[in-house]
């Protein structure tokens, strides 16, 4: 079975599916199985820091570079939250996660406002300066 999943991931999924189905749970193959699902629960987990982290780069933008806000910055804002939204809807148990979500995400946003907007790293708060419930507001674009 292992053979298999390194040379045809689409019919190792498919036969272990089938085998669940089945309820022939000796013949699973139960390591690659347990990376698989691992591997779902992180690709949520940095599905979530990337949205943050574009969020929050959008907002450091809107916030630093006030002259040059628009309707696509905004845009992106709003998406991102509604994404994040729906994300921690899908998979709640990341909310304890959150606060080191946000840290890790931030940083990242950070160095990439200052690439995007040639403004030095240190003038941007070295923490995010947001609470949760601020930064998902609808209504929030900070000054």
């Amino acid at each position: 079975m292992t053979n298999r999943y390194n040379t045809d991931f689409y019919g190792w999924t498919r036969e272990q599916a089938d085998l669940l189905r089945s309820g022939s749970l000796s013949e699973l193959d139960t390591q690659n199985l347990l990376e698989e699902i691992e591997a779902m629960g992180t690709s949520a987990e940095n599905e979530l820091e990337s949205r943050l982290e574009i969020l929050f780069i959008h907002l450091l933008k809107w916030q630093f570079q006030s002259d040059r806000q628009g309707r696509s910055w905004q845009l992106t804002i709003e998406e991102q939250r509604r994404k994040i939204e729906r994300r921690l809807k899908k998979s709640p148990s990341l909310k304890h996660k959150l606060p080191e979500i946000i840290g890790d995400a931030y940083g990242d946003a950070v160095i990439s406002a200052e690439r995007e907007t040639n403004i030095k790293r240190s003038v941007f708060p070295t923490v995010c300066p947001w609470s949760f419930e601020q930064f998902m507001n609808q209504d929030f674009y900070p000054d």
